[in-house]
């Protein structure tokens, strides 16, 4: 295995990591995390009073990765671009199978808001302009990995393109932007400080993007949720994440979330997924990002065996073809 491809399926292998640790723990608080499980430490069955994940087995992913598996797809498909419309349509698709199923795990409120516009023949580069949640930021892996962050005008054009009809947004841009920099930073061989130079440059200027709406500097709280950890005891600064960082599906929180905890587990894949499922919250989301960004600077091989075997059993998940064939783009 080539170093390139080595770090590219610890992006997408790792985003599925973290998504699956955080499975269980979503919409939980962090109070009710600990008085539950105590600490979690490795994959679980969701709770059957879980309003989510009710009823998943132990090593289940999510949305984040199933919607990074559509984007691939797509960007494999149309030779690197994303047509907005097929995003779309994959996406409406997606969530009809999972109501089939019977699951609660749907779309998240920008995502519905925005598709539910396009169903009422809103054109796609409007249905986006509200979308503030980190949806977008959740699903971008594949653009980080198909695509060099540098040079970064061109890279962001990219994000925008898996953004736009959902998260049209100076904030939903901004945390998408910051997640695919980091990825492709680690993907190319950079470091875990070098991955997050990328993420709040990439922030900076997916800030420039999309329609304005109020809401905090992403690139400013990657910085600040990283210094606000430094130093501390894993439980006392995970109690500080939740506390003052935040954990909802605000981009501007869960994805500073993701950054903290990273720099909590110093990029370690493993400690830094079971951190993210330890918060609660937005836990899965949390997990993916920052398992997305810890796989990509560690590689494939710095992930547990027994845990990557556990998602392909569990979730018939098999990710290196689609890896290797983003790869082709880079």
């Amino acid at each position: 295995m080539t170093g390139l491809l080595d770090r590219a399926l610890g992006a997408f292998y790792g985003l599925a990591l973290g998504d699956a640790l955080g499975m269980p723990t979503q919409v939980m608080s962090r109070q009710d995390v600990v008085r539950v499980y105590g600490t979690v430490t490795g994959f679980e069955a969701a709770r059957p009073d879980n309003p989510v994940s009710a009823g998943m087995p132990a090593g289940s992913v999510t949305d984040d990765t199933d919607q990074a598996v559509i984007v691939g797809r797509l960007l494999v498909e149309g030779r690197g671009r994303i047509d907005p419309l097929r995003l779309a349509n994959e996406l409406l698709d997606w969530e009809k199978e999972m109501k089939a199923k019977g699951s609660f795990d749907l779309l998240g409120p920008s995502t519905k808001a925005a598709l539910d516009a396009v169903a009422r023949g809103v054109p796609p580069h409007e249905a986006g302009r509200t979308g503030t949640t980190n949806g977008a930021a959740m699903r971008v892996t594949p653009v980080g990995i198909a695509f060099a962050a540098d040079p970064l005008g061109p890279f962001v054009d990219r994000v925008v393109e898996s953004c736009q009809v959902t998260h049209d947004t100076t904030v939903g841009i901004a945390g998408a932007a910051a997640v695919a920099a980091a990825v492709s930073t680690g993907v190319g061989g950079g470091s875990l400080d070098e991955a997050v130079t990328a993420a709040v440059a990439a922030a900076r200027a997916g800030a420039r993007r999309g329609h304005w709406v109020a809401g905090a500097d992403i690139a400013a709280r990657i910085e600040w949720a990283r210094e606000l950890v430094h130093g501390l005891g894993e439980a006392e600064a995970l109690d500080r994440v939740v506390t003052l960082v935040g954990t909802s599906v605000a981009s501007q929180e869960s994805v500073p979330a993701a950054f903290a905890v990273l720099a909590l587990a110093d990029g370690d894949p493993w400690r830094t997924a079971l951190l993210a499922a330890n918060l609660g919250g937005d836990s899965d989301t949390i997990g993916a990002i920052a398992g997305a960004v810890a796989g990509s600077v560690a590689g494939f091989s710095a992930l547990p065996a027994e845990a990557v075997r556990t998602l392909r059993t569990v979730n018939s998940l098999e990710l290196e073809p689609l890896t290797a064939a983003l790869l082709a783009h880079r």
